[in-house]
């Protein structure tokens, strides 16, 4: 499957602790005999480093996203969005046993724009680079596409979201950090 990969790494209780990769581009991994190679300093988000103990890692890898700039919008628009998150149906992994699995995405922002994530925080595709953001909202337009509001304080900016069923869920398994 083509597309950009997102990496992190989760403590024993399935917490995320570290992004690893964030959009990778494929050419940002070594090629080994069975599989992509990457290496993990032991460390969180934070720079600090992390207890010895068992560590996963797992992932993401999302397909040509479609965003469309939609334009400024009313704020009275974000008001009546019920959730922060909604339900996307992925492409089947043809190494794992599962279906189609089912991902809760939200919508998050930082001081250098917005972005798509999964409910366990690990960012999947950037929507914007507006900085200051004070909130932002998602809902669910059709079974593969999503609205998202972003407001910075003094407008609303609307953008559309789709290909969503092009993300795939992998699994790297269990490790142990000594």
């Amino acid at each position: 499957m083509e597309g950009t990969i997102n990496l992190g790494i989760y403590d024993k209780s399935g917490k995320l602790v570290r992004v690893l990769r964030q959009q990778a581009q494929l050419n940002e991994f070594a090629i080994g005999a069975d599989g992509l190679v990457t290496q993990w300093d032991g460390k969180n988000d934070d720079d600090e480093d992390l207890p010895s103990g068992k560590y996963r890692a797992r992932g993401y890898v999302v397909g040509p996203l479609k965003i469309e700039d939609l334009g400024e919008t009313s704020a009275s628009a974000m008001e009546n969005i019920p959730s922060r998150n909604v339900k996307v149906r992925l492409v089947r992994n043809p190494l794992g046993n599962d279906k189609r699995p089912v991902l809760e995405i939200g919508v998050a922002f930082d001081s250098d724009g917005s972005y798509l994530e999964a409910s366990d925080e690990l960012p999947l595709f950037t929507i914007s680079e507006t900085p200051n953001l004070t909130r932002a909202w998602i809902a669910k337009t059709a079974e593969n596409a999503v609205n998202v509001w972003q407001d910075d304080g003094t407008k609303v900016h609307r953008f559309r979201i789709s290909n969503l069923d092009k993300m795939m869920a992998f699994d790297c398994g269990e490790f142990e950090l000594k």
